[in-house]
């Protein structure tokens, strides 16, 4: 593997990707949310009908991805391979430890998170036009959702970053899982448009704790029938 650092273009990414102001963005780039992901994910399943992980794909709007793979086509083929992008994903996935990958998994019905482990299987591809980051994330602890269920939220609580599911398969279920299903609330999309016209100031203010991104979170949600 070529022997390369990451340049101007990829740190701007992942300074955007932990919810922090961008001074590499174009100027007239001055309202929330900066950067647009296209979020799917499957929901792995061990035995005994428990959920083991998360695997998630957050692929990118356009200019975005156009301007974290500056620069990493080593060979200048016009190809972005796999192993050229993988210094991008390492960047990443270790930049995102901080803020929980964005991802936030718990029991329905409770305010307290389920504990995850560190990323595993995590790379990068580059195609038709767009970047798409893959991670999977293990549950420290196995859980059966049961009828109960367990939810599922992605989002980014600075809303630097706009997570939202996919029109199409946004969550799956994968592995052992009979009677097993997931189902996403549909967007908020008049919120999302309010959200746009708020200025820099008014985010600037929040503070760093603030979650105010919790509230544009489509949240999946999923159920076991009883065995």
């Amino acid at each position: 593997m070529p022997n390369w650092s990451l340049n101007g273009p990829q740190i701007v990414l992942i300074i955007a990707l932990i919810g922090s102001l961008a001074s590499g963005l174009p100027k007239g780039a001055d309202a929330h949310p900066h950067v647009w992901a296209t979020v799917r994910s499957e929901v792995v399943f061990g035995p005994e009908n428990k959920i083991t992980g998360i695997k998630q794909a957050w692929t990118f709007d356009e200019f975005y991805s156009a301007m974290a793979v500056q620069g990493l086509d080593a060979n200048g083929d016009g190809v972005y391979t796999k192993e050229e992008l993988e210094e991008l994903a390492k960047v990443n996935v270790d930049s995102l430890q901080e803020f929980d990958y964005f991802t936030f998994v718990r029991e329905a019905g409770d305010e307290s998170f389920l504990p995850l482990k560190g990323p595993e299987d995590y790379w990068v591809e580059y195609g038709d036009t767009v970047l798409t980051l893959h991670f999977t994330l293990p549950l420290k602890t196995p859980i059966d959702p049961g009828a109960k269920g367990v939810t599922i939220d992605v989002y980014d609580p600075s809303f630097f970053v706009a997570f939202g599911f996919a029109e199409k398969n946004p969550v799956t279920v994968g592995g052992m899982a009979p009677g097993c299903t997931a189902k996403v609330d549909a967007p908020d999309a008049e919120s999302a448009e309010a959200a746009k016209a708020l200025s820099e100031a008014f985010f600037s203010q929040l503070g760093a704790n603030s979650n105010y991104g919790s509230q544009f979170a489509q949240t999946a949600l999923v159920k076991c029938e009883p065995r």
